[in-house]
């Protein structure tokens, strides 16, 4: 058995146990655990989401009943006879008075931001003014070039009440990255910044502002936020008289279905998916992620590092359905080293404290202990995702953070704007594993039968509908691309394109993506327990494996294909050969001789997405003889070069 390193009291108080309870006295007996709360949960679709929708009090009007008008994958329908307005339930801020804090925006350009609910609500009507002088109603589209701070949070709501359509676009995408995005929905209204400090570097970006707006011919207003510079051209609105007008705060009640935002794929091979999310289905769906899940409420103070170019930004700010303070930030994780976050959350007395994977790992490799630099003791929760996090980095938490907390380890994506598995207070965190599939997602692992299976590797699949599947692609209008983009290798389920082991007591291993599998001899390797062996060395700063399969025509093949491992070391200086030798060892010791690379080679940098994924399948094409602008869209890219060198390895 995996060691425990968290269990749950169980004293009936959290919100997943009070809700159980609720369900109880409303008839509905399901059994004693987790295990038959979640069986529940994926089998009787209508029943939860029905109970879910009534315990949650989220502002509608309407009727919540039939939850599931139409139980098919695509084609779902959820609560036809319902109409919300997501902005509407996020400004209810269930428990708290006006004059409570509930937004904290914390920035390396300026001192912190904070809006009471009062304060949030007022912005919020102000900038929904604003919008209305702008011309924009219902459908149409409005986006943000803008960081982490307050302000991006208010156009947000302020679009969602009136029933428009927001995009954002963190600032550091170059002009290429957001054209491709945006004008694939043609925004009417954008909110821009002139720059921002990046630690302390200050990054000017108004050229790449003038390129955009030179590019998007359907931009007709220009909001400006005088963020670095407080200058302000005279072609733009400024940030402060596009809030000038104050106004009582309304709520535009749409179908469940209509259209919240639309948030983008990484776009590596071609134009970013334009992944549209409807107001109900995000809406329910982070309720339930961040009241059960997470167990927030009221008295947390909500967490999690991110741009606004990556979801977790939109399931960061939903913290405020709960009632909770959302605490943004906008800077440098590690300006000035790797403890400014763990300081942070002293100085701004963080509750749940989000960040990815890589990061904590990052911290365990530089032997920082957080807990001997700053005061986390208001720290009930920490969250990682954008990759597996393995049993070192779990041990790491619990040695170097605090022994109390519970670690929540998720996984999901863009695609669903939330996770598919994770965690929840009445499962324990078990080391170097996911613990459990969460509510409401029928997470199940494939094998190459397409058959479930328990114990062993196979692919991510959801084999039944969720209210936050997109609502479609923009512009897709006969569905096509939506459908081939999940349910076109396997009819009426969602494959997702991850490898995931399902144990037997309920818990979740990811180990990669499946469409970068390392085959060697017949034999599946994941590459996330690669890396955390690799990148755990103190010579290497990042790596990339790539398996090439042999020629079928050789005669002279093995059957076990070409792995080839790609480093950029810590130090220029390192001893090549002496580094190949240690990770040999390293790889045949705690994983297998089959793990062992037969090629090493160190390279400058290595391709990641704007959001930092990895990018192994179109280095494998380059390795395969794809030409590099064949590859991948360098505009999706964080360095657009690093896809370059590649070239020099094809056979």
């Amino acid at each position: 058995m995996t060691p425990v390193l968290w269990q749950p009291t169980l004293n009936g108080d959290t919100r997943l146990e009070l809700f159980t309870a609720w369900l109880g006295d409303n008839g509905v007996d399901i059994g004693p655990g987790y295990a038959d709360l979640w069986r529940w949960s994926v089998t009787d679709l209508d029943g939860f989401w029905s109970a879910l929708w009534r315990w949650s009090q989220i502002p509608s009007s309407g009727w919540a009943e039939p939850a599931l008008a139409v139980d098919s994958m695509p084609g779902a329908q959820w609560f036809p006879n319902l109409q919300l307005n997501y902005a509407e339930a996020m400004l209810q801020l269930p428990g708290r008075d006006d004059d409570d804090i509930v937004v904290v925006s914390a920035s390396q350009t300026r001192g912190d931001v904070t809006l009471t609910a009062a304060e949030l609500r007022d912005q919020v009507g102000r900038a929904r003014v604003g919008l209305l002088r702008a011309g924009v109603g219902r459908g149409d589209r409005v986006a943000a070039y803008s960081p982490n701070i307050a302000e991006t949070l208010v156009f947000l709501l302020a679009a969602a009440s009136l029933g428009a359509v927001f995009s954002s676009c963190a600032p550091e995408f170059g002009t290429q990255s957001v054209v491709d995005r945006w004008k694939q929905i043609e925004p009417t209204v954008l909110l821009t910044i002139d720059g921002y400090r990046y630690g302390d570097k200050p990054i000017d970006r108004r050229t790449e502002v003038a390129a955009i707006r030179e590019a998007l011919p359907s931009i007709t207003t220009t909001v400006w936020l005088p963020y670095l510079d407080q200058t302000v051209p005279a072609d733009v609105v400024s940030w402060r008289d596009f809030t000038s007008e104050s106004a009582p705060l309304e709520f535009d009640r749409v179908a469940f279905d209509s259209p919240l935002y639309v948030l983008f794929s990484s776009g590596t091979t071609g134009l970013p998916k334009p992944i549209v999310h409807g107001h109900g289905g995000i809406t329910v769906e982070h309720f339930k992620a961040l009241a059960l899940h997470h167990d927030l409420g009221p008295d947390d103070r909500f967490f999690w590092f991110s741009t606004t170019g990556w979801m977790m930004w939109n399931l960061l700010v939903s913290g405020l359905l709960v009632g909770s303070t959302v605490v943004l930030f906008d800077g440098n994780p590690a300006a000035p080293d790797t403890s400014m976050l763990w300081r942070l959350a002293e100085r701004l007395n963080i509750t749940y404290f989000g960040t990815s994977a890589p990061f904590l790992m990052q911290c365990r490799k530089e032997g920082l202990v957080p807990k001997d630099i700053a005061d986390l003791s208001a720290i009930r929760g920490v969250g990682s995702t954008g990759a597996p996090l393995p049993a070192e980095g779990f041990q790491w938490v619990y040695d170097a953070v605090g022994e109390g907390l519970q670690l929540g380890s998720i996984s999901g994506g863009t695609d669903v704007c939330s996770g598919f598995v994770g965690a929840a207070p009445t499962v324990p965190v078990y080391a170097g594993e996911i613990s459990c599939r969460l509510l409401g997602c029928a997470v199940e692992s494939f094998d190459e039968h397409q058959q479930p299976v328990i114990g062993s590797l196979g692919e991510l699949v959801i084999t039944r509908p969720m209210p936050s599947m997109p609502v479609g692609f923009w512009g897709d209008e006969d569905g096509s691309k939506y459908r081939a983009a999940y349910f076109e290798d396997i009819p009426g389920v969602w494959r997702h394109g991850d490898w995931i082991t399902i144990t037997e007591y309920g818990s979740c291993l990811i180990t990669g993506r499946s469409d970068a599998t390392l085959n060697r001899g017949g034999v599946r390797l994941g590459t996330s327990e690669f890396y955390s062996v690799v990148e755990a060395l103190p010579e290497v700063a990042d790596s990339l494996v790539v398996h090439l399969e042999d020629d079928a025509a050789d005669a002279n093949a093995t059957g076990a294909g070409t792995l080839m491992l790609f480093v950029v070391l810590r130090d220029l200086g390192t001893n090549v050969d002496t580094l190949r030798s240690t990770i040999a060892t390293e790889l045949r010791t705690k994983l297998s001789p089959r793990h062992v690379p037969d090629e090493l080679h160190i390279v400058p940098a290595l391709p990641r997405t704007l959001s930092g994924k990895k990018l192994e399948v179109p280095v494998k094409k380059i390795l395969q003889g794809m030409p590099v602008e064949q590859a991948a869209t360098k505009g999706a890219l964080a360095d657009p070069s690093s896809l370059d060198v590649f070239s020099e390895f094809v056979r």
